[in-house]
């Protein structure tokens, strides 16, 4: 196998200690915000656009092939403290076709407070080729700290008090933006025993067709301060729904060669339904 097919299957499914699509991708409060942030009078109230049940299925192309799947499901979770949770799911797989050149069977899992919407505890287990690595962060936003452990070897990080994961970053997305032009956040988000500010801006609304149905979409823009689900090389957009679920029907992301895209297969129903 030459090493540039070895290069392009990895481009395709490299994803370090997520966000979703993904992708994508994907906090509950904020850092100071900026003039274009939104205040706290600004936030749509709850409930949350999602409920335990949902789950969401994508197909993944790339120089327009079938590459892989993913999905995103809520589940419910035993309560903490008296405080309800909820578990955030993706899973990633590779197709058949990629499968042979590089294999990949990505599992994250993410236990969020309803009420505050910040993460707990989160768990990914990293299987990409050859690669096996399992990662454990527990957070403890009171003290400003995470517990992280890869490969049963643990660290003890500092992280802002308001720090999401990178998977329920994109659930609070879902929660909090709302879907007009112009709109934006910052958040802090914990990936990879680092730190992040993500922004997040709505550019423009959009028609798009699925088979969910034709919908009104919000284009997001994520401006991405690291390399994320996709091994992108900058920037990733997320199409999400303007009704009351916010589903993400569309992701694109550019990677070494060409774009990855996320299209929403199941979980989401035609138009009218």
């Amino acid at each position: 196998m030459s090493c540039r097919r070895n290069e392009s299957a990895t481009a395709v499914f490299t994803l370090p200690v997520i966000l979703f699509i993904s992708t994508f991708l994907f906090c509950a409060f904020f850092s100071e915000p900026s003039r274009s942030d939104l205040t706290r009078e600004d936030r749509p109230a709850d409930p949350l656009p999602f409920s335990v049940g949902e789950r969401l299925s994508y197909d993944l192309t790339w120089l327009n092939m079938r590459a892989g799947m993913a999905t995103m499901s809520v589940q419910e979770q035993e309560s903490y403290e008296g405080r309800p949770q909820i578990r955030l799911n993706f899973v990633a797989r590779s197709s058949s076709v990629v499968t042979k050149l590089y294999p990949v069977d990505n599992r994250v899992a993410s236990t969020v407070d309803v009420e505050s919407f910040l993460p707990r505890h989160m768990t990914f287990a990293r299987r990409e080729g050859k690669r096996s690595n399992d990662f454990d962060y527990t957070f403890r936003h009171g003290e400003g700290l995470v517990t992280a452990v890869k490969d049963g070897k643990p660290a003890e990080l500092p992280i802002p008090m308001d720090a999401q994961d990178a998977i329920s970053c994109l659930y609070y997305v879902r929660k909090a933006l709302p879907m007009v032009p112009g709109a934006s956040l910052t958040m802090n988000v914990h990936h990879d025993n680092k730190n992040y500010k993500l922004e997040v801006r709505v550019e423009a609304l959009e028609m798009l067709k699925g088979s969910w149905g034709k919908r009104q979409t919000a284009r997001v823009l994520v401006i991405m301060p690291f390399q994320g689900i996709f091994l992108n090389e900058g920037n990733i957009r997320v199409w999400f729904s303007t009704d009351n679920r916010r589903v993400p029907v569309r992701m694109k992301a550019k990677v070494i060669v060409g774009s990855i895209i996320a299209d929403l297969t199941e979980g989401y129903g035609a138009a009218g339904s």
